[in-house]
Formats: structure tokens, sequence, C-alpha cells
């Protein structure tokens, strides 16, 4: 149970409503970070246009990598919440969910692209407290994936840090989008 409770449907202005709608068809459920923010109707609708914006501008990554960078931050941050959803999201992506177990050894798994260990190991220095990135981590990243490239990753870690440090704040626990528990989410173009 979270530290506020959600607005229910019912309860729910008409925005809030239709936020509510698109969450149920995308996702089988709604997310409980919509439904708690939903009592700030200006957040909601901030948060809103600002995931499904930075959804659409993030596409200089390869997906492994961009799903990866927010996996390790939610991990590192401990939010159980943006783990059982990133491992979702890593699921319709069509990636080893598997290998997610041994995301603590990522330094030396096999489980692990090249690309993939240096974005773990920076999305590890933009989460730390203070920030522990290096000119020579930014220098590597940028001959790997380019400035537009490293800027996606700064971007997305520290979105995920948002996220994540949110739902700790407010102890928003994982929702069983990966077990079933809480909803059936479907995979994409079977539903």
């Amino acid at each position: 149970m979270s530290r506020m409770p959600v607005v229910s449907t019912k309860d729910a202005n008409l925005f809030a409503r239709l936020i509510y709608r698109i969450a149920r068809r995308r996702y089988g459920a709604v997310p409980e970070p919509f439904a708690v923010i939903a009592h700030h109707t200006g957040l909601l609708a901030a948060g809103a246009l600002h995931e499904l914006a930075v959804e659409k501008a993030a596409r200089t990554l390869p997906a492994n990598v961009r799903e990866i960078v927010g996996y390790r931050v939610a991990v590192r941050l401990g939010c159980s919440w943006c783990v059982d959803f990133g491992t979702m999201l890593q699921k319709h992506e069509g990636l080893d969910i598997e290998r997610l177990k041994h995301i603590d050894d990522y330094a030396t798994s096999p489980l692990y692209s090249r690309q993939e260990r240096l974005a773990i190991a920076y999305a590890d220095a933009v989460t730390a407290t203070p920030v522990a990135v290096t000119d020579e981590q930014v220098a590597e990243l940028e001959r790997e994936f380019g400035r537009k490239g490293v800027l996606e990753l700064t971007y997305l870690a520290a979105v995920e840090n948002l996220r994540g440090r949110m739902n700790s704040a407010l102890e928003i626990t994982d929702q069983g989008f990966t077990s079933g528990e809480a909803c059936r989410v479907p995979l994409p173009g079977l539903a």
C-alpha cells in the first residue's frame, strides 16, 4: 500500500479517467504511480506528456541499451515498481529477461554486451550521490554512441531516477506487471 491512496476510476476527474483508459489499453492495468499522481491533475498531465515525448524522442540508442539503463537505475534505487514495470518493457521488446537476475555481475557476465556494460556503468555513475560520472567515461560513451547517444543515456538515467525516487518516497511497490498477479499484460500484437 502506498503512502497515498490511489484515485479510483469513479473518483477520478474526466482527464484522469481518460489517462486510465489509455493506460489500461496499453498496459493491461492502470500503473499505480498514475493513480496516485491523479490527486494533482496538473502533474498527471505534465507527466503523461513528458513520458510520451521521451518515448518518441529516445530512439538513438538500441532498445536493449535504453531498457537496461532504466532497469539498472531502478535496481540501484531499490524501486520495486520500476523493476517490475521495466522487466515487462524488456519482455515486450523481446529481450532476455532471465539475464536481469545477473545484473549485479554485468561487468564480467557474458550475458551483457560491451555497449550494455558501458551503459550500466554510466547508469550507476549518474545514480550515485554525488554523481560520479567522469570525463573519461563520457568520452568513451561518445566514441561508442555519439553525442546524441550520450545525451539520451544521461536523460534516460535521470528520468528513471525521478521515477524511482518518487515511487520510493511514496512507497509505491511492484504491481505484478511481470508476474501477472496484478494484471495480465498482453504482449504487443496479441491484444
